[in-house]
């Protein structure tokens, strides 16, 4: 579904018609997420996840580098064909409750919206509006406007919206960042809930370590590039088995990888290091300049 290689995006700080700064938000990152996949993105501030999130909805383009959504390339896009995408591909549920929903519409009315750009008649509309309400579990609210609603319901109803159109892709940036713990757990039920029942694939940016523990992939980007994966898997066949979580590096298509910062403080890892192939791995090596210690591996 999602296939980004060596993105780079890079912003320019200063005035219109100044020399300015170049900022790399993101240096050469490689992503891939499968179709029906339920993904969770984390990362410090800064790291570039919005930044990813911003080309894959369609609203920046990458500066090199490709990134693929749905067999699109969202690189080479034209007008038109972008807003087609964001109309029909990928949908987009925001942290801010208030910059998903137009106050001054009901429920029903934010999530039959996006049905117009497509040209949907409108009894399909109003079905399809009242279906979606009732997956996110608040079909009982259709008829209230945003300022009737509480956080977390405000939240369903923009996830809601944001699969009007029936989206190959939902991109949901810090959906419960302004929510309590019980209300952001409903939050992420809906989106699960989103993923099993519609086959949507979803990829959540977070901070909250709730819904980062509850998905089966845990993807870390640092620096502008992915880092590390966290994966869980089931422990034994049985259903119901507990998931045990296993964290890989990621081995970009160059050979790069980032080490953990807490590894290379504990050993002493900086400027270089020296590499050892061993029959099965390979081992990293603080250089201290000893030609003998180089020999042997020590």
């Amino acid at each position: 579904m999602v296939v980004c290689q060596s993105l780079v995006r890079i912003f320019r700080t200063g005035a219109a018609g100044r020399a300015g700064v170049e900022v790399q938000a993101l240096q050469g990152l490689d992503l891939t997420v499968a179709r029906g996949e339920l993904t969770a993105l984390v990362g410090a501030s800064g790291s570039g996840k919005s930044t990813l999130l911003g080309i894959l909805a369609g609203l920046d383009a990458p500066s090199a580098g490709t990134a693929e959504v749905a067999g699109a390339d969202l690189g080479a896009l034209k007008r038109r064909e972008r807003t087609a995408y964001r109309r029909r591909t990928v949908g987009v549920v925001q942290q801010q409750t208030a910059r998903n929903l137009l106050p001054y519409l009901t429920a029903r009315e934010n999530v039959q919206l996006p049905m117009g750009y497509v040209n949907l008649p409108r009894p399909q509309r109003a079905a399809r509006a009242l279906e979606l309400l009732d997956l996110m579990g608040i079909a009982a609210a259709a008829d209230r406007t945003p300022a009737a609603l509480s956080g977390g319901e405000q939240q369903r109803v923009a996830i809601a919206v944001a699969l009007a159109n029936r989206p190959e892709l939902l991109l949901a940036d810090e959906p419960t960042g302004e929510l309590d713990s019980a209300t952001a757990a409903e939050v992420f039920d809906a989106l699960r809930t989103a993923n099993r029942e519609l086959g949507t694939t979803v990829l959540i940016v977070t901070h909250d370590a709730m819904v980062a523990e509850q998905v089966r992939r845990t993807v870390r980007i640092r620096d502008g590039r992915t880092a590390t994966e966290l994966l869980r898997r089931a422990a034994g066949e049985a259903e119901g088995s507990p998931l045990v979580a296993q964290e890989y590096t990621v081995l970009d298509r160059v050979g790069r990888l980032q080490l953990p910062r807490e590894f290379t403080e504990s050993l002493g890892l900086a400027h270089r290091v020296r590499l050892v192939l061993e029959r099965d791995h390979i081992g990293v090596w603080p250089d201290h300049g000893d030609p003998a210690a180089s020999a042997t591996g020590e």
